[in-house]
């Protein structure tokens, strides 16, 4: 008889989202005609930029003529695509071989995947709170793992562990608190996995929203960040691919782990890649190399800078009321401390009755997020302007 992982049994009843839609459309039901104002899941809402279609109308075209028809593409993804990602590092003065980039279907995967080239008796360090698929895909492999707290008095950006660890899961900007890591703070991490022989996986999906030339946008402005770290990109919210679905995975061949020489983890995921995974479309890809281009990332930054206004909008709407309010200045996402005694579902509840305005439990990223929810500037400007004058009119505190 076939046997299923019990380690399903230890995730939550539901996943976080599904468990707000579930809610929301509740009181949707019971309150027909009532506008909900969505300031909860991150999913971007402006179009695809001109350079980015014109891209993957190329792809389509390219797809209508024998002379330039592509099948099954590069095992790592387009030579040209990755080349074109080397080029992007380049020009934040990191330099990379084409070799070590493998294009993906955007980060949540690979950031799922990533770790089953490691073995499962690895002790695993991850944030709290913590975007959930970090937490989930380590609980479903039967890994142990240790929770490194995010706080007010840390700033949501935690100290490296207190023991040793095998691998290191890091956002930054992070999601949900919208903080960001110094140098100073990245460096310890690297310090510490150089000496332990860790891997930090870094997920630097939101990289692009960093306005501040003093932080740092990738874990390789870091000396020696490359024996030590595997990075996960997207272009999911640097150019509206939530949907179009295309990311990357930075695997140095510099990076070793216990009992590896330079190279071998390279290899390794290559081979899971070349095993589980059959490339992004070769249209996606077509779509990437627009975006990365010279146009293409000034429209990506236009596109940043529209959800960035948005972002303190809310914030300034927030703190106004006399909440305290963290984020928005480097990331899309707004960390809003719960009035009161208030839990974040008990706050979540009081946004969308008072206010019709869904949010994103805090207690839902983890225990240290009880106390918050998450506001998303991921809207259309009117309909943010909309949440934001309901929160001010209706929210009683």
């Amino acid at each position: 008889m076939a046997k299923i992982n019990q380690n399903y049994s230890k995730l939550p009843k539901t996943y976080l989202f599904s468990e707000i839609a579930k809610r929301s459309k509740a009181f949707a039901d019971k309150n027909p005609g009532v506008e909900l104002l969505k300031l909860g899941i991150g999913n971007t809402t402006l179009p695809l930029t001109a350079t980015a279609i014109e891209g993957l109308s190329r792809g389509v075209q390219k797809l209508a003529d024998v002379k330039t028809y592509s099948g099954y593409g590069d095992e790592q993804g387009s030579t040209s695509l990755r080349e074109t990602i080397v080029g992007w590092y380049e020009n934040q003065g990191i330099e990379f071989d084409a070799s070590e980039i493998f294009i993906s279907d955007g980060a949540k995967s690979d950031s799922a995947n990533i770790t089953s080239i490691f073995s499962d008796d690895c002790v695993v360090a991850i944030t709290d709170p913590v975007y959930p698929v970090y937490h989930d895909s380590n609980i479903l492999a039967g890994r142990k793992f240790v929770l490194m707290d995010c706080l007010e008095e840390n700033g949501f950006i935690p100290k490296v562990p207190e023991g040793k660890v095998d691998v290191i899961f890091l956002c930054s900007p992070n999601n949900p608190t919208g903080a960001v890591a110094t140098k100073a703070q990245l460096k310890e991490f690297v310090d510490y996995a150089l000496v332990n022989k860790a891997v930090i996986i870094f997920d630097g999906a939101y990289s692009e929203y960093i306005s501040d030339s003093e932080l740092p946008k990738s874990i390789y402005e870091i000396p020696d960040a490359k024996a030590c770290a595997i990075e996960i990109q997207s272009l999911s919210k640097m150019a509206g691919f939530t949907g179009v679905r295309l990311g990357w995975t930075v695997v140095p061949k510099d990076l070793v782990a216990e009992g590896t020489e330079n190279g071998d983890v390279n290899g390794l995921w290559n081979r899971r890649q070349t095993t589980m995974f059959n490339g992004a479309s070769n249209i996606v890809q077509e779509g990437g190399i627009a975006v990365l281009s010279e146009q293409g990332q000034k429209e990506a930054a236009e596109l940043i800078a529209y959800y960035m206004e948005n972002a303190r909008t809310i914030k300034k709407a927030v703190s106004d009321l006399g909440l305290t309010v963290f984020g928005g200045d480097n990331a899309p996402y707004i960390w809003v401390k719960c009035p009161g005694s208030l839990t974040s579902w008990e706050f979540f509840d009081k946004l969308l009755e008072d206010c019709h305005v869904i949010s994103t439990p805090g207690s839902g990223f983890g225990s240290k997020g009880e106390g918050y929810v998450r506001l998303s500037a991921f809207g259309q400007k009117e309909n943010i302007e909309k949440a934001v004058k309901s929160i001010k009119n209706h929210l009683k505190i």
